[in-house]
């Protein structure tokens, strides 16, 4: 099964040259035990751009859905055979980046 694991974050900004480091020798953890799927960090909150065609045009907005003080910095998308080894693994993922992580199994 496959799982997403966002990372949730407070603060703009890039990971440390350490956060970095931690962030690829847990990848390289993941790739050769056969967990890694996917990862992607994302650019700040403000670059972002909303798209709501709901209704009879689509309208197009700067900025976060939703004012929050937290916000989606990165996400990993694992494979494993069930919630226990993945849980595990994002702890591991939370100490790495040095933020707190969810996780969710795709469906």
């Amino acid at each position: 099964m496959q799982y997403l694991v966002s990372v949730i974050h407070d603060k703009p900004g890039l990971a440390t040259p350490t956060e970095m480091a931690a962030i690829n020798a847990f990848n390289d953890g993941l790739k050769a035990a056969g967990y890694w799927v996917f990862t992607g960090g994302l650019a700040s909150p403000s670059t972002a751009t909303v798209i709501d065609n709901r209704g009879e045009e689509a309208m197009f907005s700067d900025g976060p859905f939703l004012e929050s003080k937290e916000f989606l910095a990165g996400f990993w998308i694992l494979e494993a055979a069930d919630l226990d080894v993945v849980l595990k693994l994002a702890a591991e993922g939370s100490k790495a980046c040095n933020r707190k992580v969810e996780v969710r199994p795709f469906l």
